[in-house]
């Protein structure tokens, strides 16, 4: 079992930044996948971004509408990722959920709300 939890969401200014951290504790296996989604009421989860970790090569990829301005990363020796997010736009509004695959299984966190306003 492994569990995520998220912090670092808030009210932001068009044009700021924040950075979300994940903690993430249990059975991790020494290849994993994180990633962040976001979701928007009555909209379905989208990929924001994603790395591997421990595989060989790892990849980093990002969704379109991100690339440029986030940056997701991961301490694997905190076991936490993060998501810094630069240049926010008020489209960047949801909620922000992460994720780890590993040992095949896939497990989500609870998430955390931004808001990008004037």
């Amino acid at each position: 079992q492994v569990h995520l939890v998220e912090s670092g969401g808030g009210l932001v200014q068009p044009g700021g930044s924040l950075r979300l951290s994940c903690a993430f504790s249990g059975t991790i296996g020494k290849v994993y996948r994180v990633a962040w989604y976001l979701q928007t009421p009555g909209k379905e989860r989208d990929l924001v971004a994603a790395a591997t970790y421990g595989g060989s090569p790892n990849y980093v990829n990002y969704a379109d509408s991100v690339k440029g301005r986030f940056t997701i990363s991961i301490d694997n020796a905190r076991n936490t990722m993060y998501l810094q997010m630069n240049n926010l736009k008020q489209e960047d509004t949801a909620h922000y959920i992460c994720s780890i695959v590993t040992n095949g299984q896939y497990y989500w966190g609870q998430g955390t709300p931004v808001t990008v306003s004037s």
